[in-house]
């Protein structure tokens, strides 16, 4: 229905066209297309013909007064359509016996079937309106075409309110301790042998070798500077074996293993604050202690939230949450990866800016080719199977090919490689197991007070991560997880803290790329260009190789000073875009600077007036700024509130329904585009 209203909104609209028979008809229609730029002069010749050829063969009058004349062919570049409404009804042999009197000429290439098969059904469903009917017999200009359309819209579709999140059995656990980890395990259980079959595909390997690489280099970035700010008593190396171990034991026992865990930039400032804290108080050599502490501290806060059904509180977060919390994250490693290429050129300021080039050269080549091959999906070059290994191999690809790059122009003085070596001074030396005995008492009670804080950050990204993983856009049949997965995480803390590893979380970003990497998606995108998403490979085999590999790293660490940093850069922007990509609070920014007229018609837009759409989006944009300033301040106690602002985000959507409409909310924050509208609009 939108390709219909669009083009007769553009113009494609002819009425009382004096015709009779289906060959002046397609005559006054070409000449029509050829007028008004739609179709080239040395077409004409071609869409005459084959449209002639196809009535010959199969006849296109469908009923109800109503012919569709079609040709599809390659040599047309832009599809185009006109709507055409006969001064007399002609008779051309309808199946109903009713004369027809409205033509809808259409004409494209041969990979918009699809679209065409859409449109014949909105056009059956049309002409099937009585009330449409008698309105477009009486329009007397293009714009009561539409509003006639507009009204059958109103009538059939735009009553319909959207649909109502449905809390998801994994947030509906029962009033007793243990009934939502038991209700998870009973849920996912059934599934655990098929979640193993089901990663022995191709696509999983593509999602192996891409993931790596996105895990490896944030577990490398974020323990080094966690190393710097630490003295050296968290750095890389325990990162990685963080990295390797929570995330294969977390894909093994965990409900939804789709979701990856790792260092977030909210743990890592609370790791260094909880570190300076220490310093100042005269502990800094009992920090790795008090570090220990605190994590037991936090995990047994968080197991006991996932035992009392704590997750169940996520019902209350909704759309307006989860897209400023996922673009936050996004927008982190956007801003790591462009903060690393400045770090470049203000360190090679007083020389030359021959390594922070080469630099940006990996990056935005990682990325620009990373990108590129992801669309590559969707395009009409190649064959299927080979479109679908270059989007699917795309950043792993991209990696290769600047690896390949950098040290064809650079070599070892112009390439900072990933390293995670260390020597005794960097605390190399230290024991296993961290001495928990050697903290004072107190230290041991007054522990509890940080853990709380940070039993806030870890159930938040959490089960944000989670709701946003288990979205009903990305089509999962296997069931959620969300108090089952908390308790491993909060388990997986605790032996953190004993071996002094940094501590392992739900990673938004590297979650939603895996979810992405794994997904079919449908092969003909919408006016926005976004994929939908039809299945994704619901499996454990990724998760548990994805960590193998980063475990066989630590065996294999001189390999890794091939791998230039600025080409991981690259694979963080990839990452960062790609995952705004589809969000819609970032859909509707590029609103607040578009004719309202043309925006895209979805079920928002179509019901709810401009400006509420830009102050609903603005208010979400605030937040989102806010959030992003504590998150780069150098000012520690207020970074350290993070999770409290993160909190304050449900009070402050609660607040929205005493200044807004609230069935214009109910559209605005819906989960899901209402069936009836994709059917009709899309």
């Amino acid at each position: 229905m939108k390709f219909l209203f669009q083009s007769i909104a553009e113009g494609s609209c002819l009425l009382n066209l004096e015709a009779g028979n289906m060959e002046d008809i397609v005559a006054a229609s070409v000449d029509f297309l050829i007028q008004t730029g739609r179709l080239p002069e040395n077409q004409r010749q071609l869409v005459s013909k084959g449209i002639m050829q196809r009535e010959a063969s199969v006849p296109t009058v469908i009923g109800h007064a109503c012919a569709v004349p079609h040709f599809y062919d390659d040599a047309i570049a832009t599809p185009a359509m006109v709507f055409v409404r006969l001064k007399t009804a002609v008779n051309l042999g309808a199946p109903d016996g009713i004369a027809t009197r409205y033509v809808f000429l259409m004409i494209g290439s041969k990979d918009q079937t699809v679209q065409h098969l859409d449109s014949l059904s909105s056009i059956a469903r049309l002409m099937s309106d009585n009330v449409f009917h008698f309105e477009t017999i009486y329009a007397k200009t293009q714009q009561d075409v539409l509003d006639a359309i507009e009204r059958h819209v109103n009538r059939n579709v735009l009553s319909a309110s959207p649909k109502p999140r449905e809390v998801s059995a994994g947030l509906k656990a029962g009033g007793y301790p243990f009934a939502g980890l038991i209700g998870d395990v009973r849920r996912r259980l059934p599934h655990y042998v098929d979640d193993f079959k089901s990663g022995l595909k191709t696509k999983s390997i593509a999602s192996i070798v891409f993931m790596f690489f996105a895990c490896l280099a944030p577990a490398v970035t974020f323990g080094g500077f966690m190393g710097l700010e630490t003295g050296g008593s968290i750095g890389a190396p325990e990162m990685l074996m963080s990295t390797a171990f929570c995330g294969l034991a977390y894909a093994l026992f965990a409900g939804q293993p789709l979701i990856i865990l790792g260092g977030i930039g909210p743990l890592l400032i609370f790791t260094i604050i909880l570190y300076q804290l220490c310093d100042d108080m005269g502990h800094q050599d009992q920090f790795l202690g008090v570090y220990g502490w605190v994590g037991i501290w936090t995990a047994a806060m968080t197991i006991a939230l996932a035992v009392f059904n704590a997750s169940n509180l996520m019902r209350f977060f909704t759309r307006f949450t989860d897209e400023i919390f996922s673009a936050l994250m996004s927008l982190i490693f956007i801003y790591k990866a462009v903060q690393a290429l400045i770090v470049e050129f203000r360190a090679d300021e007083a020389v030359s800016h021959e390594k922070a080039l080469l630099a940006l050269v990996l990056a935005v080549g990682t990325f620009y080719i990373a990108m590129t091959l992801a669309r590559i999906r969707t395009s009409r070059y190649l064959l299927p199977w080979i479109r679908e290994f270059l989007a699917d191999f795309g950043p792993s690809i991209a990696l290769v090919v600047m690896i390949i790059v950098a040290w064809s122009l650079g070599d070892s003085d112009t390439l900072e490689t990933l390293s995670v070596s260390r020597d005794a001074s960097d605390g190399g030396d230290r024991s296993l197991l961290v001495d928990l005995a050697s903290v004072p008492m107190w230290i041991k009670f007054a522990a509890a007070g940080p853990a709380a804080l940070a039993t806030v950050l870890v159930f938040l990204s959490q089960n944000i991560t989670a709701r946003l993983i288990n979205s009903p856009e990305n089509k999962l049949t296997k069931g959620d997880s969300y108090h089952l997965d908390l308790a491993v995480v909060g388990g997986l803390i605790g032996v953190c803290s004993l071996f002094g590893w940094p501590w392992m979380v739900a990673a938004t970003v590297r979650s939603l790329a895996h979810v992405r990497a794994l997904a079919v998606v449908e092969g003909v995108v919408n006016r926005a260009k976004q994929a939908e998403v039809i299945h994704v490979l619901e499996n454990r085999v990724t998760g548990v190789a994805i960590h193998l590999l980063i475990a066989g790293t630590l065996l294999a660490l001189p390999l890794l000073q091939y791998v230039p940093m600025a080409a991981l850069y690259g694979i963080f922007l990839f990452m960062g875009f790609s995952s705004l990509r589809g969000i819609q609070f970032i859909d509707r920014l590029g609103y607040l600077f578009m004719d309202s007229a043309l925006y895209p018609i979805n079920h928002y837009t179509r019901r709810v007036p401009t400006r509420t759409i830009n102050l609903f989006t603005l208010i979400q944009l605030v937040c989102l700024v806010v959030l992003c300033i504590i998150n780069v301040t150098p000012y520690g106690p207020i970074q350290i509130l993070f999770p409290v602002f993160i909190a304050l985000l449900v009070p402050v959507r609660a607040m929205l329904d005493r200044f807004f409409n609230s069935d214009h909310l109910a559209f605005l924050d819906a989960d899901e585009a209402p069936e009836e509208e994709s059917t009709h609009w899309v």
